[in-house]
Formats: structure tokens, sequence, C-alpha cells
């Protein structure tokens, strides 16, 4: 199994060493617009197998010399402001960089999953899909699953369950839109409950990505390692669910969008889209979120918004 992260950034770069620790590939490639950096952080994960219980081929290269890879990661993006506050705002130049990028690595991957960690990522995936033609179970965007772990962590502190063991998503757009889902949140088999406390918590979550980033200047570790629970349900066909940022025809009425929804997910991609039972609060969250995804793709991606692929 060959894959091969896209971007040489804080991101990639713990990503590509989670993959090492898990022993998740056989062939890894590091790739970035130049590969001085790539090769560095190559030479370095060569020296960890050390510590690993079998050999791995980790390499680098250019963007436009990754080939034939089964899965492609894709972290690059745009610097970002210090003083960021939208994910939105890195939503032209990303846009640029991938019609730039996009069209290069899916002629030189043509049996690749995409699987996609730059913001906007709602716009960015859907994106993906339109410039590589590719069918939409094969292009994935890493957004809400990152979220979910937060608002789990966050509820495991009150209930005192561990957060593994709590089942409620966060789903729409990986930004001020999105939304957890509590009217049949449970644990155990016991509703968790759609209460003011629980709501008030949520608000946390949707400032938590940033309040990583502005105390530090990045965030790394919690995306990376939902990436690599996508790549680990990809790679040993375990058909997990969860949330990620899916470009469909129809889901539950919406039309033409990409959405953080629940899917299954396996070697072949998402296998299926999970439909599931909303309350009226969550309803109306839901269409929020819509909404303000389709603004964003009419925004930056005029050219393809309503366009067959």
């Amino acid at each position: 199994m060959k894959i091969a992260i896209i971007g040489t950034g804080r991101v990639g770069s713990t990503l590509a060493y989670c993959l090492v620790l898990k022993q998740l590939c056989d062939h890894l490639v590091i790739a970035g617009r130049t590969s001085k950096k790539a090769q560095g952080d190559a030479l370095d994960l060569q020296h960890t197998l050390a510590f690993c219980p079998r050999p791995m081929r980790i390499e680098a290269c250019t963007n436009g010399e990754v080939k034939d890879c089964d899965i492609v990661v894709i972290t690059a993006s745009t610097p970002m402001d210090a003083k960021m506050s939208d994910r939105l705002e890195l939503g032209l130049k990303n846009v640029a960089l991938f019609r730039e990028l996009i069209p290069v690595l899916s002629g030189n991957n043509p049996d690749a999953l995409f699987v996609i960690l730059s913001n906007p990522v709602e716009v960015l995936t859907y994106a993906v899909v339109k410039l590589t033609g590719l069918p939409p179970h094969r292009v994935m965007g890493v957004g809400t699953l990152v979220d979910s772990a937060r608002y789990r962590f966050l509820l495991s502190k009150e209930l005192l369950i561990h957060p593994d063991d709590l089942r409620t998503y966060v789903l729409g757009e990986h930004g001020p839109h999105q939304f957890p889902v509590l009217g049949n949140a449970q644990a155990g088999g016991e509703l968790i409950g759609d209460t003011p406390y629980h709501r008030q918590l949520f608000d946390q979550v949707i400032a938590a990505g940033f309040e990583v980033y502005h105390l530090k200047g990045y965030t790394n570790h919690a995306i990376a390692t939902a990436a690599s629970m996508v790549l680990e349900s990809i790679l040993l066909d375990e058909n997990r669910t969860m949330p990620l940022a899916i470009r469909f025809d129809d889901w539950m009425g919406i039309t033409d969008n990409c959405l953080n929804i629940p899917v299954v997910v396996g070697r072949s991609g998402v296998i299926r889209t999970l439909q599931p039972e909303l309350n009226e609060h969550e309803r109306q969250d839901l269409l929020a979120a819509s909404s303000a995804v389709k603004n964003a793709l009419g925004a930056l991606l005029p050219d393809m918004l309503g366009k067959p692929t």
C-alpha cells in the first residue's frame, strides 16, 4: 500500500509520524512544492524505523513526482494569518493552489483515493471532485471528525465515560456552522440528553481549533490523528462510521453540496452515507450549514457549482 502526503507543514509532518508509528503502509511518500523539507522529514522518519516492528519504504519528492499511489492525502495550504478567525479566509488562495495541484496529482495517480485536510475543507473537497472527475466516494475531507473528538472529550469529563464510548457526532461545516447531533446521542444505550448545558458546552468546540491556533500558532496533533483514523479504516477495510466532508447530489433533501455527514469508510472509500434522525433544532442547524457552505461554493467555485462532473 502506497500513501503520499502532499504538504510539508506541521500537519503533514505529524501525519507522516502517525503513519510510521502505526505501521499503516508499506510505502510512504512525503511531497512538497520543493523536495528539501520533504527530504528532511523522510530522513528523520527513516531513522525512526529503527524503533518500529517492521520496515517501511519512506521517500521524498516534489508534488509533480508523486505517482501510482493508492491514497493521496493533501495537507498543502497557503500560509495562515496570525489573526485568522475563519477558515474561509484561506479560500481564495487555496482554491487557486488546488486548481494548479489537483490535475497533476489525479493524472499521475488515477486509481487513488483522495483525503483532504486543507481548509476550507468542504469547498476544497467539492473542488477536488470537480477537478478530477472522480466519483464522490473516492474523495473525502477530514473536518468535523476532529470537532466530534473535541466534543466527546468535553462530554467525557462531565459524564466520566471514555470519549470513545460516547456516540455523538458533530456535522455540517467545519467552522461556525457546525452542530452536534444530541437528540439521539448516547453512551451504553443511555441517552446523553439535548440539554442547555450540553449546548453551552458545545460552544467551546466551535472555538477550540482557533484557541489552539492562537496559543501555539498552528494545530497539528488532533487533525493528524483524525486523518490517520480515516486512513486506517481504508487500509484495513474496517467499515467504520465517522463524519467526513463528502460531495453529494442529494442527502436528506439537500442537493449539490458538500457537508460533513455520517459515512461508512472502507477500502474503496465511502461505502455509504447514513441518515441520522434529527430533532427540529438540528434540522434547522443542518439547513443553516447547508446554506453557508453553498454560499461559499458559489463565491469560491462559481465555474464548478451546479456543473456536471
